[in-house]
């Protein structure tokens, strides 16, 4: 879409607003909104000067000192907001910072945008495909408290395995998955099916294409809308989108929706496991004759992923309750292996007939990351892999949880905690700093960032800690 469509879009529907978004360090959508006049006016003009905006109040972004920073739109992402009152087009937005007319080191759009540009002039492929599986909860509601006095948190779900003995309004139906028991009964056992479609509908009127939309395995209403691959940067805006319409929608049914990693103690978390593949000159070179139709490119690629997967966990596993998900026997992949059918492995071939579609799937994201930063990432580790002949050794077609300590302690592990993956990011990062995409600034100011994380919660008392000490 060009600006002359985006015009069009606007005059056509009389749109009043134009709403103008960006993805901050945390992964979060900001936005500020124009009256669509202003655009108007001189359309040509405003896409070409951007729109002014303090930066400063962004966490991890720079301080007042040098805060004034430029929104630059991308007319290729217009689309009318499914859910404002007054027509309103939306669009992703680059940070520029105006000193140098440049994508600003700190913002996580223009780090994809660098990646994929890496990518071309590192001359090993001209295109990185990306498709991630991000899983959420739907509840009724939650509530939770954290003072001096106490703290707590109370997931209210009539879908939860929980919920058998409680009465509702019209009664208590009794039918719900119990732990582990929602992949994939029919309703009324999986009660989260017309919202789902109702986020399909309105995924696809966004241009989001969708494969699939399903319950997953855990209880009080877990959930998965598959959508379709794309590149680097585009399939990341789409990840935007549908965290957007997943929110918007299940607010609009009286529900929550979250895509923490761990909600629920007890059940299995929520995941983004990340399929990729490099192509050039319309060639798949995942496609070969090795392991699992792979070829020597896809597994150095992953020998790369599985050498900085440590440091990798500080981007794709951000918060402190990733590594409550990050536990073996809740299809968690601790284990840094790679396999065609194992799904306890941390890297998947999954299986195709065509070998266009190979590609490789990182199982350990969730979908807390950041999905600029997170698919970059991932891309920078792969790209290292191939460029140093990483070779990941034999693959693991054994169930990676039961193995005899003998074996087990010569598979590698993701990361145990935040502060762990932290410290790993700060040992081992020049990987991402090839060809500028990430900057040695960004990088500790991201930990200096994600810090504050893990020594809030370092410092907060845990109920469960009463349950273990209050008597002794």
């Amino acid at each position: 879409m060009a600006v002359a469509d985006v015009v069009k879009l606007i005059t056509e529907n009389d749109v009043k607003f134009v709403d103008l978004r960006f993805t901050d360090t945390m992964g979060k959508e900001q936005h500020v909104t124009i009256p669509a006049h202003v655009l108007l006016d001189d359309a040509d003009a405003w896409f070409e000067n951007g729109h002014a905006f303090d930066g400063s109040s962004i966490a991890g972004w720079k301080g007042i000192q040098a805060s004034d920073m430029l929104l630059m739109a991308d007319p290729a992402t217009a689309k009318i907001d499914p859910f404002f009152d007054e027509p309103t087009v939306f669009m992703s937005c680059d940070v520029i910072d105006p000193a140098d007319g440049k994508g600003y080191d700190r913002c996580p759009r223009s780090v994809a945008k660098r990646a994929e540009a890496y990518l071309k002039a590192s001359g090993i492929g001209d295109t990185a495909y990306f498709g991630p599986e991000p899983e959420f909860f739907i509840f009724d509601s939650i509530t939770w408290g954290t003072d001096m006095s106490g703290c707590f948190v109370k997931i209210k779900a009539e879908e939860a395995a929980w919920a058998s003995a409680e009465e509702f309004e019209g009664g208590n139906t009794g039918h719900r998955p119990g732990v582990k028991g929602g992949y994939f009964p029919v309703p009324p056992v999986d009660s989260s099916q017309d919202i789902r479609s109702a986020m399909v509908l309105l995924l696809e009127e966004l241009g989001v294409p969708v494969e699939v939309h399903h319950h997953e395995v855990a209880t009080a209403g877990q959930n998965e809308i598959g959508t379709k691959f794309s590149t680097l940067t585009q399939r990341a805006d789409w990840t935007q989108i549908l965290k957007y319409v997943v929110h918007n929608v299940a607010h609009s049914y009286g529900k929550t929706a979250t895509f923490m990693p761990k909600p629920i103690v007890g059940d299995n978390g929520s995941g983004m496991h990340v399929h990729q593949s490099i192509w050039k000159d319309g060639k798949n070179l995942f496609a070969g004759d090795g392991y699992a139709g792979l070829s020597d490119i896809a597994l150095y690629y992953i020998g790369g992923i599985i050498k900085h997967a440590k440091a990798l966990n500080a981007i794709t596993n951000p918060g402190t309750n990733s590594y409550k998900r990050l536990v073996p026997h809740y299809e968690a992949p601790v284990k840094l292996a790679y396999s065609a059918k194992n799904r306890s492995a941390s890297i998947r071939i999954p299986h195709v007939a065509n070998p266009k579609g190979r590609r490789i799937e990182a199982r350990f994201p969730d979908p807390l990351a950041n999905p600029y930063l997170c698919f970059a990432a991932l891309m920078m580790a792969g790209l290292d892999g191939i460029q140093n002949k990483i070779h990941p050794g034999d693959a693991a077609d054994k169930n990676l949880y039961d193995l005899p300590p003998e074996e087990d302690k010569l598979i590698p592990t993701v990361c145990a905690s935040l502060d762990e993956a932290l410290a790993a990011l700060d040992a081992d990062r020049e990987f991402l700093t090839r060809g500028g995409v990430f900057s040695n600034e960004w990088i500790d100011a991201y930990i200096e960032l994600k810090m504050k994380e893990v020594n809030l919660t370092r410092m907060t008392t845990h109920p469960v800690e009463f349950a273990m000490y209050y008597s002794l």
